[in-house]
């Protein structure tokens, strides 16, 4: 379904970024992924997706929120794959606290990486699809930003601005044949939500428990297969935000 295309995915190294390059490779594309942290994690999933699919992948370590590093390694992945058809923006950050608490770097640096660091990815891939006149770009949100969450104003600011950026640059880039989308997690088992197993949020999931990063990854390969699909936020919340 999609062997021949390159897809770069952010924050790839682990959770749902690790799942959504695994989904991707199992339908036959090569992958580029970029990391900040763990390198070793990074290669650990490369090196899996190239026994098990038979498929290129590279990992490549930059601060998406780094305007210039972004650029830099966009033109590296360019160089070594040829081209790049699916941008996932996937990398991001949690600083959690309550508004009267929050100090001005946790607001900032979870905006930095979550909606600049989306926006940076894309305006250095943009010039490669409006060549190619194609592309899927698939930003992750968070129904956080659809519904808000106490304690996570940062967080549902930044994913808030990625619905409408997504909304934005569909609109201008659907004349060149490039679709942009936003998948939207609701409680997903990884990491990040680790101990919310049975707090009573998770409690109140209309299917009655959490997702797994598998299922958000259908959602974004979906997303990279659908032609007609744009401007649209496809939430896997379990029902949570409906």
């Amino acid at each position: 379904m999609l062997k021949g295309k390159i897809a770069l995915v952010t924050g790839g190294s682990r959770g749902i970024g690790a799942a959504v390059a695994k989904k991707l490779a199992s339908l036959g594309a090569d992958i580029a992924i970029i990391y900040a942290g763990s390198a070793d994690a990074a290669e650990a999933v490369c090196s899996l997706i190239r026994k098990q699919y038979g498929v290129s992948a590279n990992c490549y370590q930059c601060n998406v929120a780094d305007y210039d590093a972004g650029r830099r390694t966009v033109s590296q992945i360019k160089s070594d794959f040829g081209t790049i058809d699916i941008l996932v923006n996937n990398a991001g950050i949690t600083k959690d606290g309550l508004i009267a608490m929050m100090k001005e770097d946790q607001f900032d640096d979870v905006i930095a990486v979550n909606l600049k660091g989306t926006f940076n990815m894309i305006k250095h891939c943009t010039g490669i699809f409006i060549r190619q006149r194609s592309g899927a770009i698939i930003n992750m949100s968070s129904v956080t930003g659809i519904m808000g969450n106490a304690g996570q104003v940062n967080y549902a600011a930044s994913k808030a601005g990625v619905i409408g950026l997504t909304k934005s640059i569909a609109r201008e880039l659907a004349p060149r044949g490039i679709t942009c989308n936003a998948v939207a997690p609701g409680f997903i088992d990884t990491d990040m939500t680790k101990g919310l197993q049975d707090s009573p949020l998770a409690a109140s999931i209309p299917l009655g428990r959490m997702g797994t990063a598998e299922e958000v990854a259908q959602a974004v390969a979906y997303l990279a297969c659908a032609s007609y699909v744009t401007g649209t936020v496809l939430q896997v919340d379990g029902g949570i935000a409906m």
